[in-house]
């Protein structure tokens, strides 16, 4: 039961259910249950007493089993552990069931490969949750910036179980990952990286240098230990420097100025640039419903996606422990 675009009309509604609504994925519900232009038909969670308490919120099916979505739904968010999302997102990409799939795309690159393929079969749309593009303070650098030369990233935060399931460089680094290529737009010349366990069994701290081939250069730290919640990016270009705190949505520009003074040397002018805050979670999944009805084509498709997993495991096997 796929959504066809060109049958859509103005006035037709998308039929969605959610996969997994634990911490994430009642979000998901929440949003798509307030959303006029779509019917949330059910959620479905392993754990039948969440699936039914998140059911009678959104007045909904719960369902424990997936495949009880299948020839309800037009599209389906999945935000179960990385580890299944191959297992869950496959059959219905096979189906064409349009897939929202939170980041990363899957656990291995075969893995992501066969999913980017599935949804090229079968025409349907595989985007991918990399919820920091729908940021409104990058929407409003990536707009900006044309030709980046340096960059730097932290992302810092609390221990948090739920995502102990991968290492900090697939849970929070490749947020920056993808943030760096969509900016730099260059292919990759070196990665280098190190990092350390401190909590889990995996890497729960790490930095990594990559190198483009235009000349560009990042520098991402990632850490999921910190006693404080972290989040920014600053840019640097061949006359301007950009700030962006993704937390407060704020970003800052300083750029060089004659003297007017008449000194020898220029002063450096910072100025606050306009950002509209917006809750990035709700445009990432009105993205994606517009996406589904032809609108537009998803801005972090199942390549994208893809690609920024392959460079995530490239600095994953850099750290040497």
């Amino acid at each position: 039961m796929t959504f066809q675009a060109k049958n859509s009309g103005n006035g037709s509604r998308v039929k969605v259910g959610v996969v997994g609504v634990g911490y994430l994925g009642r979000l998901h519900a929440r949003i798509y249950a307030a959303m006029p232009e779509v019917v949330l038909v059910g959620v479905v969670d392993a754990d039948a007493a969440t699936a039914r308490a998140i059911a009678a919120e959104h007045g909904c099916k719960a369902w424990t089993d997936a495949s009880q979505l299948m020839g309800r739904v037009h599209a389906v968010s999945i935000v179960v552990p990385t580890l299944y999302h191959a297992q869950v997102a496959y059959p219905f990409l096979q189906a064409g069931v349009h897939v929202l799939l939170e980041k990363p795309i899957a656990s291995s690159l075969a893995e992501a490969e066969t999913l980017v393929a599935a949804a090229e079969r079968s025409n349907a749309i595989l985007q991918i949750g990399h919820i920091e593009r729908f940021n409104a303070g990058i929407m409003a650098l990536a707009a900006r910036v044309s030709q980046p030369r340096f960059i730097e990233a932290h992302r810092l935060g609390v221990f948090v179980d739920r995502a102990a399931d991968v290492d900090v460089v697939t849970d929070l680094m490749i947020h920056d990952i993808d943030i760096v290529m969509s900016l730099v737009k260059s292919g990759i010349r070196t990665i280098a990286a190190d990092g350390i366990r401190v909590i889990t069994d995996q890497v729960d701290i790490a930095n990594a240098r990559i190198e483009f081939d235009n000349g560009a250069v990042a520098n991402v730290t990632a850490s999921r230990v910190s006693n404080k919640r972290l989040r920014r990016i600053r840019v640097f270009g061949s006359d301007c420097y950009y700030g962006l705190d993704y937390i407060d949505q704020k970003l800052e520009m300083a750029h060089a100025v004659p003297d007017v003074n008449g000194g020898k040397w220029p002063r450096i002018a910072t100025r606050r640039l306009a950002v509209t805050p917006h809750p990035p979670l709700e445009a990432e999944l009105d993205h994606f419903i517009r996406a589904v009805k032809g609108s537009s084509p998803p801005l972090v498709d199942g390549h994208v996606g893809l690609e920024a997993l392959r460079v995530a495991l490239l600095v994953r096997e850099r750290i040497a422990l």
